[in-house]
């Protein structure tokens, strides 16, 4: 079977990027429908351009532009989108190719092999915007089925965890089920927030890819399979809209923070639904979503592990989606750290809290996106170097995050003699911390058998706050050695009243407060003390937490934090967030109805159910990546590095 591989650039002349959806058609590999379109024009255009025969007894199954004439490869043109006749095609295959079926192929070997280093940018990318791979198969009807008409059932690998339900599972489900977004038809994701009597939504009533994560597992863990891999694919095709904030655009292969399902009115008797994203260009503080990629590669593998499904993260174009991920957070700039610089407000703290640099939760989220892709990227020549860079990465953050992120008491006796303006190869405080920016919390807040990873390290500075996510998703992704992940776990039990309270789990510990808030938060009114990012408790939190306990065997743990979220939130109306130092109060500005919040809620409940589920969301520790040594510094004749010393102290 040939499968050919047709590129364009297609630059949208539109004020918004939008994604067109075409009734009764397949798009990018599930069937879309209830989008109404009818266009003659493009119809004759397709018959003519890939002779399309209704009478052949081997339909063409569509997936995109492509098609295969005379069982030879060959590349079409497509038109220039100044004609028109890019939109005129969107909206014309339901009168050309009606009630066509296609299926998705593995493509890992029949395409990957053209794939280098060399030309994969000008193969795939073309004018800045990159377009994906699109494939036609001529197969016969008997085997003929659409893929995403599966009912909602238990999908390959997923156990049945709907057994005995209480009053407030049933309750969070019917939730859930209440907040799935449709697109032509098809579920693609979960709002944000669906409160019905929020009068002024904002945002929340878009589909956001860090909160739809919890919502996915949800589904996933129910064996509800097609929402998650109808976003996986939606949102893969937004990654290459265009986007920009005052003429400027970011890297290519930017995920977007969200996107909204809009009708656009065409006629009097025509509408149309489309795909909206945002890619930060709209939010408050204008900032692109570092972890929305990240989010997504993570997803990707789960959604493999728990269906058993693995020819989606196969396919051609989300191989090269996962690549183009990859190729942006690995790009080389001035930095001298193996962890990502990123801005304020670039993850799920998407306000100014003083993160800037290099915040736990992205170095946590980026090795496990990492080690994710790692698994997932097909092996051929040309993804030698970008697995060999992957390697790379991979060892020197883990020995960085684990060297120089953690603090326990015996760390904090070292920071606390430290000798400063040092200046050499060998030298101990490496990034000339001064001993007086310890503060005086933590002195006495650490465990003698608990510890942590701070929130950030630049030269000169450690943010010693405590953000749960990042040290969660370092529990989950085995960034942390075996000892520093029971320590974490330790520390989180000691500190209970402190961390969970009433309401599991606090997103930092402590809050910022008087002058330290008004300069470093800009005295933002949301983010007071112990409100929101400041310090608020966060509910959504919960299902990380209880995944890192069963990795690590603190069940219990887990069992009684969801046993207080159990018995608040439907009295509370699943609210967003809690207030106060121990999470008595609702939000002062919480949404109630909070997607993430329920869907947090439920995977925890479903984790706990079918523990055996969960390690096929974690990683094990990876002891090869601790005998990789990037820095070559005995070929230059320097002293060797320190990671062989460094790996008998930290390993344990």
């Amino acid at each position: 079977m040939n499968v050919i591989a047709l590129t364009r650039n297609f630059t949208m002349k539109f004020s918004r990027r939008i994604l067109i959806g075409s009734r009764n058609s397949s798009f990018f590999g599930f069937p879309t429908s209830k989008c109404h379109h009818t266009l003659a024009l493009a119809n004759n255009w397709l018959k003519h351009r890939f002779n399309i025969d209704h009478s052949n007894h081997y339909p063409f199954r569509i997936l995109g532009f492509q098609s295969i004439t005379g069982g030879a490869q060959k590349v079409f043109d497509l038109p220039s989108s100044n004609s028109g006749l890019y939109r005129v095609l969107s909206r014309s295959f339901s009168s050309t190719i009606a009630g066509v079926a296609f299926k998705v192929r593995n493509f890992s070997t029949s395409v990957e092999t053209r794939v280098n280093d060399n030309n994969f940018e000008s193969f795939y990318i073309q004018g800045g915007m990159n377009v994906k791979p699109l494939v036609v198969e001529s197969i016969h009807k008997d085997d003929e089925k659409v893929v995403g008409e599966e009912e909602f059932g238990l999908g390959v690998g997923a156990e049945d965890t709907r057994g005995e339900d209480t009053d407030v599972e049933k309750q969070a489900w019917k939730l859930l089920q209440g907040a799935v977004v449709t697109y032509c038809g098809s579920p693609v994701g979960t709002v944000a927030a669906n409160d019905p009597g929020d009068k002024s939504p904002l945002n929340y009533d878009q589909v956001f890819i860090r909160d739809f994560v919890p919502s996915a597992l949800a589904f996933l863990l129910r064996g509800e399979n097609e929402i998650v891999k109808n976003f996986l694919l939606h949102t893969l095709q937004l990654q290459s809209w265009e986007k920009t904030v005052d003429c400027y655009s970011p890297g290519q292969g930017l995920m977007p923070a969200s996107f909204k399902v809009r009708t656009v009115v065409l006629d009097e008797d025509n509408h149309e639904e489309v795909l909206d994203p945002d890619f930060g260009e709209s939010a408050i503080g204008r900032v692109a979503p570092v972890d929305s990629g990240l989010w997504w590669i993570i997803l990707l593998r789960a959604y493999g592990k728990l269906t058993g499904d693995y020819s989606l993260q196969e396919r051609v174009d989300v191989q090269t989606g996962l690549k183009m991920i990859l190729n942006l957070c690995l790009t080389d700039g001035f930095d001298m750290f193996p962890s990502l610089l990123v801005t304020d407000g670039s993850c799920m703290i998407d306000r100014r809290m003083g993160i800037h640099g290099h915040p736990l939760e992205i170095q946590a989220l980026f090795y496990s996106a990492l080690r994710c892709s790692r698994e997932m990227l097909a092996v051929t020549d040309g993804t030698n170097n970008l697995i060999r860079a992957i390697n790379n990465r991979l060892s020197a953050l883990s020995f960085h995050i684990r060297e120089y992120y953690w603090v326990d008491m015996k760390k904090l006796n070292e920071i606390y003699r430290y000798k400063t303006e040092e200046y050499s190869m060998d030298a101990i405080n490496k990034f000339n911390i001064y001993p007086e920016q310890i503060p005086s919390w933590v002195m006495d807040w650490i465990p003698e058998e608990g510890g942590y990873l701070i929130g950030n390290l630049q030269p000169a500075h450690m943010d010693f706050r405590f953000f749960t996510l990042g040290n969660l998703w370092s529990i989950v992704s085995s960034l942390g050695t075996p000892r520093q992940n029971k320590a974490i776990l330790n520390l989180i039990e000691a500190k209970w009243d402190d961390l969970v309270g009433h309401m599991p789990l606090k997103i930092c510990y402590p809050a910022l407060d008087n002058e330290e808030w008004r300069i470093i938060t800009g005295s933002d009114p949301k983010n007071t003390p112990w409100s929101y990012h400041n310090g608020g408790s966060w509910p959504t939190l919960l299902w990380q937490f209880t995944l890192a306990c069963i990795k690590m065997g603190r069940i219990e743990l887990a069992l009684k934090a969801v046993a207080l979220a159990e018995k608040r939130l439907p009295l509370d109306s699943w609210p967003e967030y809690y207030d106060t130092r121990t999470g008595k109060f609702i939000g002062k500005q919480a949404r109630l109805y909070q997607t993430w919040t329920v869907a947090g809620f439920l995977t925890s409940k479903m984790l706990l159910k079918n523990p055996e589920m969960a390690s096929m969301l974690f990683c094990e520790e990876d002891y090869e990546l601790l005998d990789i040594c990037v820095c070559g510094l005995s070929k230059r004749g320097r002293k060797k590095c320190s990671r062989g010393a460094a790996k008998s102290q930290i390993l344990v």
